[in-house]
């Protein structure tokens, strides 16, 4: 039987600007199995991203709730939601946030070493993950020298470093070519397969959705379906 790695329950957020209130979501009930990947699709501004914000503890909901790995982060303190994000979450970004005056390697390498990993442990294991997803010639090379499918591959990578239960992804092929984006696609689907990684993958692209297990249409801060 599968378990469910992250689930949220009337997950509500509303923003104010001056003497108005944006209510972003409006009651979101969501869960991810273990090694599931599902989609989110919807128009811009219907809330996908605030969901992925509020799944993955980047941001607090005005109500409701999230669960990951059986623990509900309105309970516990920045400093244990850090850890338990260390530890059980990985993230993918349309821009793949690799820190520019760091070789791949140490990108790689960071969410090992912010575990307390030691710097031998966390620079094998960068190094075995990157020969993984073809880059094991980069390693050495900082983000400027890579090409904007290699820089992807990286921020993949990263995200996986620390075998986390769950992916969220944020665009993951937004900014790259379709030969590219199929590329990135079928790594993460083998690192799905091999690791038994979820992924939730808010995306707008048709192909990309259509290989999940399951997609999930949000519009006006709500889901559809």
């Amino acid at each position: 039987m599968s378990k469910i790695i992250l689930q949220s329950r009337n997950l509500r957020k509303t923003y104010q600007q001056g003497d108005l209130h944006v209510e972003v979501l409006k009651g979101i009930d969501l869960a991810i199995q273990s090694g599931e990947r599902v989609a989110i699709m919807g128009a811009s501004g219907s809330g996908k991203s605030t969901l992925l914000h509020l799944l993955g503890g980047l941001e607090q909901p005005t109500a409701g709730e999230v669960i990951l790995d059986g623990q509900n982060l309105n309970t516990i303190n920045s400093r244990q939601l850090s850890r338990l994000r260390n530890r059980s979450l990985g993230f993918i970004y349309q821009f793949h946030h690799l820190l520019a005056e760091f070789t791949l390697l140490e990108n790689v390498a960071m969410p090992l070493l912010i575990g307390d990993k030691s710097v031998k442990l966390a620079q094998n294991q960068a190094t075995e993950l990157l020969k993984r997803v073809g880059l094991g010639h980069r390693i050495q090379h900082k983000p400027a020298e890579l090409s904007g499918g290699e820089r992807q591959r990286a921020a993949v990578a990263r995200a996986l470093i620390n075998t986390p239960h769950c992916v969220l992804a944020d665009e993951p092929t937004g900014n790259l070519d379709s030969k590219t984006a199929e590329h990135i696609y079928q790594l993460m689907l083998e690192l799905n397969q091999e690791l038994n990684v979820s992924f939730l993958i808010v995306t707008h692209d048709q192909e990309l959705a259509a290989k999940m297990d399951k997609t999930l249409h949000m519009e006006d801060g709500v889901i559809c379906d």
